[in-house]
């Protein structure tokens, strides 16, 4: 899959040098395959494509509007990353402190994949949420609330909703 021609993925990344920290190379095939093997869950589409061009890193919007309130805000939840396909970086899909990690370590419930830190240090995260598709389906996008006893939060019915849902944090000021 290709990215929408009406999706600009080099303005969507922060450019930052901190952000280039959160980077990996762009993920082969083979790697993907690894990857998805691993953590027991076909990746989105979006997702991979997305990746291709900027494997993980810091988006430059980084607020999503919600409709109940979450530790973070009464409106919206906020990220600092999304996750690199590969295992060179700590926060990576397969990192050392990944998906696996955060719900073998942190408690996160098993519905899927974790995708993005919060700004929180891993105390609420983004996760692909595959309870209604299957590991094989298309999953939901969700915020997961460590410090509300894992409070699942309802935010995008697939990653490309979630990404162009993202919004500036001025948005919210």
């Amino acid at each position: 899959m290709f990215l929408p021609a009406d999706f600009d993925a080099q303005d969507f990344w922060d450019d930052s040098p901190h952000a280039a920290q959160l980077t990996e190379p762009p993920p082969t095939d083979e790697l993907i395959q690894s990857i998805e093997a691993e953590l027991g869950y076909r990746l989105p589409a979006f997702y991979v494509a997305l990746m291709r061009v900027r494997n993980g890193g810091m988006p430059r919007r980084t607020c999503f509007p919600t409709t109940q309130p979450t530790s973070w805000a009464d409106d919206h939840v906020a990220i600092t990353s999304i996750s690199g396909i590969g295992r060179r970086q700590t926060l990576s899909l397969g990192g050392a402190q990944g998906s696996q990690f955060m719900l073998d370590e942190w408690g996160y419930p098993a519905i899927g994949v974790v995708v993005g830190d919060c700004p929180s240090a891993g105390h609420d995260v983004i996760m692909l949420d595959y309870r209604a598709c299957g590991p094989q389906g298309e999953p939901a996008v969700v915020h997961v609330d460590q410090e509300c006893d894992y409070k699942i939060t309802f935010l995008a019915p697939d990653f490309e909703s979630f990404v162009r849902g993202l919004v500036d944090e001025s948005t919210f000021e």
